[in-house]
């Protein structure tokens, strides 16, 4: 079972009607003991990160989470999905996030005429061959929303860079955690090949 982790923060059936499309049924579970059932997680998110780390740690949902990616089960992170993972972010001032991987979340400062949020269809860059992106190239778009961007410590964890006054990280990768900062379920066949991709592994 694909469980979408449900903290109130996003729209989670866009998510699930990704899965729908590709033919794969996911769950939306709000509580953490539905994930003993899962074999996948999906945590996705729109909105400020330090409302998103307080719902998850009232929720019961951030220790689970942990464990899950410690064992390095397959796992999905969307948007703010991927900067959660992240030591802290300086949204709205300064938060920690679940510490997963080192780094920060950062506000993007961009020359005119660009404007923050960065927002609609941006290409990627592949920088690593990651199992989730069989079938997708460097020069595809995808769709992004977000005022702030990962900055890894770990370079090795980069795996797609798209470039908005310069080059910011747009995928991070390491054994079954995969975590993106555009929306797979929003961007069409090549976001749906994500997905697709994602329901496979074993």
């Amino acid at each position: 079972m694909i469980a979408i982790i449900d903290y109130q923060m996003g729209n989670l059936r866009s998510v699930q009607k990704g899965f729908e499309k590709i033919g794969q049924e996911a769950q939306i579970v709000s509580d953490p003991q539905q994930l003993k059932a899962a074999t996948k997680v999906v945590l996705p998110g729109v909105g400020a990160f330090g409302d998103a780390m307080q719902e998850l740690t009232q929720r019961g949902f951030v220790d689970p989470l942990r464990e899950w990616l410690e064992q390095d089960r397959p796992f999905l992170g969307i948007c703010l999905g991927l900067q959660l993972l992240f030591d802290r972010s300086f949204e709205g001032g300064e938060h920690r996030g679940l510490g997963v991987l080192a780094g920060e979340v950062l506000r993007f400062d961009v020359p005119a005429p660009l404007k923050v949020p960065h927002m609609g269809w941006n290409e990627l860059q592949l920088q690593k061959p990651a199992p989730i992106l069989e079938g997708i190239n460097s020069g595809d778009h995808l769709y992004f929303v977000h005022s702030y961007y990962v900055a890894p410590e770990d370079r090795e964890v980069v795996a797609v860079e798209a470039d908005y006054g310069g080059p910011f990280c747009a995928m991070v990768w390491r054994g079954q955690l995969f975590a993106t900062q555009f929306h797979p379920e929003k961007s069409q066949q090549v976001g749906l090949q994500i997905l697709e991709n994602f329901s496979r592994l074993v």
